[in-house]
């Protein structure tokens, strides 16, 4: 897919919870992206972070945004008709197998998997698993209801506490849906112990399955390395990857990088 570098202005901003929000932009390169693929975007004043690409009606596209640092924040405080910088989209993307589909995401993780499921073959049979820690952090439930509408489903909800749907992990849900019954594929997207754990019931399971992962991105390109995962440079060899080849990698669920570089461990 050809990528640009552009700027674009808001046209909705949407309250997934406190402290979320889903910003809408017209923009036909974005909204033809990939699911699994990102893009680099630039906050007028602060830097660029980059964001997975969030479905949208017509040739809309969105970021789905946490407030967490000054980037995210700065993002997050965009209102309608103020200006972003987009370039990409960047990466690979998720090979979508037919047949019975096992989607296991969290948080702001269940961006790429909501343009999975958009992009799914329409004989699909998909079970998406969504974790949160509490019930007022449960967000895209309405969203995956409408979007898995049309085909047959089944949507499980998790909550840490209980408060909300079942108790427990999204680890836990999927273990119990493996164990239950024969899938196709698995996929996953989230924090990366989670993911972890996910590749780990699939390959044990002997299912296909593929995660994209989520790692500190300062160039988008390859150039700057903050990515790396082993040998592996998560914008260029990623996001998206096989369950054997990360599970292969010596990286993937032990330890990271910050964004001074400094080897860090979950």
């Amino acid at each position: 897919m050809h990528e640009t570098s552009h700027i674009v202005q808001v046209t909705s901003v949407r309250d997934e919870t406190a402290t979320v929000h889903t910003l809408e932009f017209d923009d036909s390169t974005m909204a033809a992206a990939l699911p699994g693929q990102f893009a680099m975007v630039w906050v007028p004043g602060i830097g660029e972070i980059p964001m997975s690409v969030m479905v949208a009606d017509g040739g809309r596209a969105a970021f789905t945004v946490r407030r967490h640092g000054e980037a995210t924040t700065g993002l997050y405080n965009l209102g309608p008709g103020e200006m972003m910088g987009v370039r990409g989209p960047y990466g690979n993307s998720f090979d979508i197998r037919a047949g019975r589909l096992l989607l296991v995401g969290g948080g702001t993780g269940l961006v790429p998997l909501m343009r999975l499921i958009s992009r799914a073959p329409p004989d699909a049979d998909i079970t998406l698993v969504m974790g949160a820690r509490t019930r007022p952090e449960v967000f895209f439930a309405d969203t995956a209801r409408a979007l898995l509408r049309p085909r047959p489903h089944c949507i499980v909800v998790c909550t840490d506490d209980g408060s909300y749907g079942r108790p427990g992990l999204a680890t836990d849900a999927a273990a119990d849906e493996l164990s239950g019954g024969a899938f196709d594929a698995v996929y996953a997207c989230g924090p990366e112990i989670m993911m972890y754990k996910v590749m780990r019931l699939a390959q044990d399971a002997g299912v296909f399955a593929q995660a994209s992962v989520e790692r500190i991105m300062k160039c988008g390109t390859g150039i700057c390395g903050s990515c790396c995962m082993g040998r592996e440079l998560v914008c260029g060899d990623g996001t998206v990857f096989e369950a054997g080849r990360l599970l292969a990698n010596p990286d993937f669920g032990v330890r990271y990088r910050t964004k001074s570089g400094e080897v860090a461990y979950y």
